[in-house]
């Protein structure tokens, strides 16, 4: 039996829909480009028929992300099949995926259909998207609670209509690794066809099984895992990436199995996605947590100076966690942070370059030593950050028990300064108050968050904020890095400004700044 499982990412698509998450293109685009550094085979870049953006998103990735299979997602209709196809009809490999769900409480509560009117449809629309291209996958969706009989008759049926991959979902997350292997293996043994398709799964993890019983159906003859960066996705998420990967390279001697994902590149990814949708990694998350290979007992300290297989399973350098520390100072050269940038895995142009440098010579001066984290905070928030209408000038704050909080704020725009002052609960508060006094655009702070991105007295603290529209409703996220954490503060509410006004712009810049992307 084949020994290659291929991996189908779909944070762009199942993982955006996390609850709070909104993504702009050039986001969406950035992930895209790393997933293909990281290996990914398949990569669902979303929903075509959901959204202009959506569409629009799909349709860049496709056109400009090249080293993989771009999926879009479309029900079982020939609306979304067009619509899907006209999105990713210029990738590399282009690919579409089609489904309908197989089991009765969906039938009879959500479609409303009959089997025979599911069956029909998911044969025609195989059919309808095998007449734009080869590569066509079919999910059908809540398989696992599905009648097996029926399920292995859609899954005959849309093989023998053209269907390349056959998925079958875990969509609410309900099966246990014994009965969800059991359940792939009875698919194999009872679809004559099988052998003409690659039998996929997407396991959700309501009752935190996604990991395992991916694993689980590997071993019963799946060759296709659906899986997203960080577990991220609907509810309590989908099964991690990272996890399955890992468990599959640790354990060849229980799975001999394989993968094509460039396991150094986990760790990057795995930030990059962490910091794009605003959703932190809880620092106990296996592989990729903050506490993963870090050891406090002295017991386990002891051990590991001796012999880090002793508790350690994993080298932390194998994901991409460098266990030496790059420092650069005020004195280091373009020609020294080049190189370590370079080691970072960061490919930038010199434009790029230059207005990275720029930005490191501020911070340097500021913290005496810049460490590799402190580069990846200053490359992602100065390369991936979206046109700024707003910038911050300066800020002046007055606070204490005794005094009401005060700040003073100046903010650029079009080259002039707009200058206000505004008073708070606190100095976060009388920061934002100042703000929207100056941009006059409605908005609700719904939460706000600060993190430590470096160790030391010095570090580089970072702010993440969600904000929702009074005007849309819609959730925009916004970060900001500074070793001041009030400045930190009132960059990433700037950031989350800018994000509305980018929106309302259908996800360009005005004219003016046009030049800027």
């Amino acid at each position: 039996m084949d020994d290659r499982v291929y991996i189908f990412d779909t944070t762009l698509r199942d993982g955006e829909q996390s609850p709070g998450v909104s993504l702009n293109v050039n986001e969406k685009i950035e992930i895209a480009r790393q997933l293909t550094r990281l290996g990914v085979d398949i990569i669902e870049a979303g929903f075509p028929v959901a959204s202009p953006g959506d569409f629009a998103a799909v349709k860049i990735t496709a056109a400009e992300v090249k080293g993989a299979t771009i999926a879009a997602l479309a029900r079982a209709n020939r609306d979304d099949i067009d619509r899907a196809w006209e999105a990713v009809r210029e990738a590399e490999s282009p690919r579409i995926h089609t489904f309908i769900a197989t089991s009765e409480i969906h039938l009879r509560h959500k479609l409303r259909m009959s089997r025979e009117e599911v069956l029909e449809a998911a044969i025609a629309a195989v059919k309808y998207a095998r007449r734009y291209l080869s590569d066509v996958e079919f999910s059908a969706e809540d398989a696992f609670r599905s009648d097996h009989d029926f399920l292995c008759q859609v899954l005959e049926a849309v093989i023998a209509a053209g269907a390349t991959t056959v998925n079958i979902p875990d969509t609410v997350g309900y099966a246990t690794p014994q009965e969800f292997h059991d359940f792939i293996r009875d698919v194999f043994l009872k679809v004559p066809n099988i052998d003409q398709a690659v039998v996929s799964v997407h396991c959700h993890n309501d009752l935190g099984l996604a990991v395992t019983n991916s694993l689980a159906a590997i071993q019963a003859g799946a060759r296709q895992v659906e899986c997203t960066i960080n577990g991220i996705g609907e509810r309590a998420g989908n099964a991690a990436l990272e996890e399955i990967v890992m468990a599959l390279y640790a354990r060849q001697d229980l799975y001999g199995k394989k993968t094509g994902i460039r396991t150094e590149e986990i760790y990057r990814t795995s930030k990059l996605v962490s910091k794009l949708t605003g959703m932190k990694i809880q620092p106990n998350k296996a592989i990729v947590g903050q506490n993963a290979f870090a050891h406090e007992s002295g017991i386990h300290q002891d051990g590991v100076l001796k012999e880090r297989s002793t508790y350690e399973i994993m080298n932390p350098e194998l994901i991409g966690r460098s266990l030496n520390t790059i420092v650069l100072g005020k004195h280091s050269g373009r020609h020294a942070f080049r190189e370590s940038l370079s080691a970072l895995g960061y490919e930038l142009n010199e434009e790029e370059i230059n207005r990275v440098f720029q930005r490191f010579k501020i911070v340097v001066d500021r913290k005496k030593e810049i460490t590799d984290k402190d580069l990846r905070a200053i490359v992602e928030e100065e390369i991936l950050r979206i046109p700024e209408v707003y910038r911050l000038a300066y800020l002046h704050v007055s606070s204490g028990t005794t005094v009401v909080p005060t700040a003073t704020i100046g903010l650029q725009k079009d080259g002039e300064e707009l200058d206000e002052a505004a008073c708070g609960d606190g100095p976060v508060d009388a920061i934002y108050k100042a703000i929207d006094k100056i941009t006059g655009i409605p908005c609700t702070l719904i939460s706000y968050a600060i993190d430590a991105l470096t160790a030391g007295k010095d570090a580089l603290g970072e702010v993440t904020v969600k904000v929702r529209s009074n005007s849309t409703a819609t959730v925009y996220t916004g970060r900001g890095v500074s070793p001041d954490i009030l400045e930190a503060s009132a960059k990433a509410y700037i950031n989350a400004i800018n994000r509305t006004i980018y929106s309302d712009n259908g996800g360009k810049a005005p004219d003016r700044l046009k030049a800027d992307l």
